[in-house]
């Protein structure tokens, strides 16, 4: 629920969060993420962009899609559908945005782990989980405890005075 209250444009919360425990969605997700990966860090990614990942173990497999006990799929929604009309949603990636930022705080919150995964394109997510056509996939969060055979990255964040400006 904490991720239904955050702010969204004219409040009229463009989101929608699928939460997926079922082991045979989850293996087809995979399987299509994994394609597009492949594709992606074989033919499209730059070496540049490849060799920012290394150090974080990344590649094209993605065994947690179907490892992690839950995934939420966001969906965005740039338009509603009220009594057969469209009803137009505004500052819908920024709503979006603030809505998936508190679903992350509060899954860490209650002492679970989360990751954010966003595969291009992500059109096979709507397929999958039979979603309109007036929601678009916006990111991909598994849930689920830490494995303690997991690799973490010594990942570093920028320091306060690279990211704040005081006036």
């Amino acid at each position: 629920m904490t991720a239904s209250t955050a702010p969204s444009g004219a409040n009229k919360q463009p989101w929608v969060f699928c939460a997926v425990s079922d082991p045979d969605i989850k293996k087809r997700i995979r399987k299509e993420a994994e394609k597009i990966e492949y594709d992606a860090y074989t033919n499209k990614m730059s070496d540049e962009w490849k060799n920012d990942l290394e150090r974080l173990r990344t590649n094209w497999k993605k065994e947690f899609l179907d490892t992690a006990p839950w995934i939420i799929v966001v969906f965005k929604k740039s338009y509603d559908i009220i009594d057969g009309q469209k009803k137009k949603n505004y500052y819908v990636n920024e709503s979006v945005g603030l809505a998936t930022g508190l679903l992350i705080a509060a899954i860490h919150n209650a002492g679970l782990t989360s990751l954010t995964y966003t595969p291009s394109p992500m059109g096979f997510l709507s397929q999958i989980l039979n979603r309109p056509e007036n929601e678009k996939p916006y990111m991909v969060i598994p849930v689920g405890y830490r494995d303690e055979n997991a690799f973490l990255p010594d990942i570093e964040k920028k320091k306060e005075k690279e990211v704040i400006i005081f006036y």
